[in-house]
């Protein structure tokens, strides 16, 4: 039996969807960024953060990745986030707080480590300082981090000149 004879418009919608399944066929194959999972990433407290983050920071978009509780932003990638990590403790390395939320900064060459200070789970955020600036990418994290309550915040020597002193 003969198929019968499309219309102008219903052949250019026929082709519009084929595309369309084409191009999501195509977009849900690209590869998932390798990133492996922190100790504590099944931590339910890290979920909130997740479900928050940006959708690009600075002018890099968010980017899959396969492992939990991990995000990675730009390609290649330039920052580089895992919920779930060690908190860290006490410490002389150097702390900043950006709106609101504490971060404890590890200067590398050439990459640096940001983790969450006084958050449990703890937060590490990989970046090249070099690609990306750590105010942009600590600025555009601050909401998602801030979903993790704070238990303790950073003390810097302003704070440790009011301490008692001892006998």
């Amino acid at each position: 039996m003969p198929r019968p004879e499309l219309s102008q418009p219903a052949r250019a919608a026929r082709m519009a969807l084929a595309g369309t399944v084409a191009s999501l066929a195509l977009a849900s194959c690209s590869p998932a960024v390798d990133v492996p999972a922190a100790r504590d990433a099944a931590n339910p407290a890290c979920a909130p953060m997740m479900v928050a983050l940006p959708e690009a920071i600075g002018d890099s978009a968010l980017r899959k990745t396969n492992s939990q509780a991990t995000a990675v932003w730009g390609d290649p990638s330039l920052v580089i986030l895992r919920c779930g990590v060690n908190v860290p403790g006490p410490t002389t390395d150097r702390c900043v707080t950006v709106n609101g939320v504490d971060w404890v900064i590890k200067e590398g060459n050439p990459v640096w480590t940001l983790t969450t200070y006084g958050r449990e789970p703890a937060t590490e955020i990989l970046i090249d300082p070099d690609k990306i600036s750590s105010a942009t990418v600590l600025a555009d994290l601050a909401v998602a981090a801030g979903e993790i309550p704070p238990t303790r915040n950073c003390v810097g020597q302003e704070e440790l000149q009011d301490l008692p002193q001892s006998r």
